[in-house]
């Protein structure tokens, strides 16, 4: 499954947000795939598009980072699989 997970940074915790990504990483448990991520000019939030078997399975991952980042989570389709669900609507 496919996620679109909107990243707030707390206030002023962007630094340590890039500090320990560079120290540790991605953080993800085995079984989460980074698939792409954009940054907002402010450093205020991060889309991220994850793949992973469930949204329990990617709280793994969100549980490292909850004490920097609020998180929310959004499952995606991309826009070819959303043509081909609404297909026989038309």
């Amino acid at each position: 499954m496919l996620f679109m997970v909107i990243e707030h940074f707390r206030p002023g915790m962007a630094p340590e947000v890039y500090r320990r990504f560079r120290d540790r990483g991605r953080l993800a448990p085995e079984g989460i795939r980074y698939v792409a991520s954009w940054v907002d000019l402010g450093f205020d939030r991060c889309w991220q598009v994850m793949e992973a078997d469930s949204e329990a399975r990617l709280r793994e991952w969100t549980a490292n980072w909850e004490d920097l980042v609020d998180f929310e989570i959004v499952p995606v389709r991309t826009s070819a699989e959303a043509a081909e669900v609404m297909a026989p609507r038309l």
